[in-house]
């Protein structure tokens, strides 16, 4: 549904709306509660059973802007005061800030941060053209909505020790992705991406500001762990180990 065929989304979405209606009664509370974006474009909440709690007389929705915090408590946009005893910021993650507060310097002295200032990218979420023999877990583009990332960590540390391994057993110094390598893979990446759900007209923190998705990974954890099943050695520049 998130990846191939976004039209199932409808008949999960009749569910949930039928679920809604059964949970809360008032349709001024329920228009509040009911999604704008379309199912899998942001995070996917895996439980609904805190709708009741919405409903008690004790419990307000509020969705004006916040417009300032004072000392007793929140003002919104409307001009009505909020009194407050405690206040809980929850406003999730910057999850494309990929290496925050981290400074790596690669060949020639680039920056990555430079590199990656339009939006990270690596090659099968693992190498960065320009730093060699830096290998990352968890990298650009390898997230997932729709499996377990044990699976993506697993392809992925399976790959850095037999890349660790070919430096020893080649007497390389270093090895570093080519260009090429790198950007046909991203390319790919990214085509893919614009097919799919997460890549819809509505923000969340699989994306920069610009709306490049340089979270998510646009196809099953299969296909990952075939292409991360053997380092190509031919996808590398390499150099030797002077004796």
């Amino acid at each position: 549904m998130f990846t191939k065929f976004p039209q199932i989304s409808t008949l999960y979405e009749k569910v949930f709306l039928r679920n809604l209606r059964k949970c809360v009664a008032d349709p001024v509370l329920r228009e509040k509660l009911t999604p704008k974006d379309p199912i899998g474009c942001k995070r996917v909440l895996l439980s609904n059973d805190y709708y009741p709690a919405l409903t008690r007389d004790n419990v307000h929705v509020e969705t004006e802007d916040i417009s300032r915090v004072t000392a007793s408590g929140i003002d919104t946009v409307d001009g009505t005061t909020h009194q407050v005893d405690a206040i809980i910021l929850g406003t999730g993650f910057t999850a494309t800030d990929f290496l925050a507060p981290m400074r790596i310097s690669g060949r020639g002295g680039k920056s990555l941060n430079d590199e990656w200032r339009a939006g990270a990218e690596a090659y099968l979420g693992i190498t960065v053209s320009g730093f060699p023999n830096m290998f990352m877990l968890y990298g650009p583009n390898t997230n997932l909505g729709h499996n377990s990332i044990i699976l993506m960590l697993e392809s992925q540390m399976r790959y850095v020790l037999e890349a660790v391994k070919k430096l020893h057993d080649n007497s390389l110094r270093w090895i570093d992705v080519r260009d090429a390598a790198q950007g046909n893979f991203n390319d790919e990446i990214h085509k893919r991406v614009s097919a799919t759900i997460w890549d819809r007209e509505c923000s969340s923190w699989y994306k920069t500001a610009a709306g490049k998705n340089t979270n998510n990974w646009p196809g099953f954890t299969f296909t990952y762990n075939a292409l991360t099943r053997s380092v190509n050695l031919d996808d590398y520049d390499t150099t030797q180990l002077v004796s």
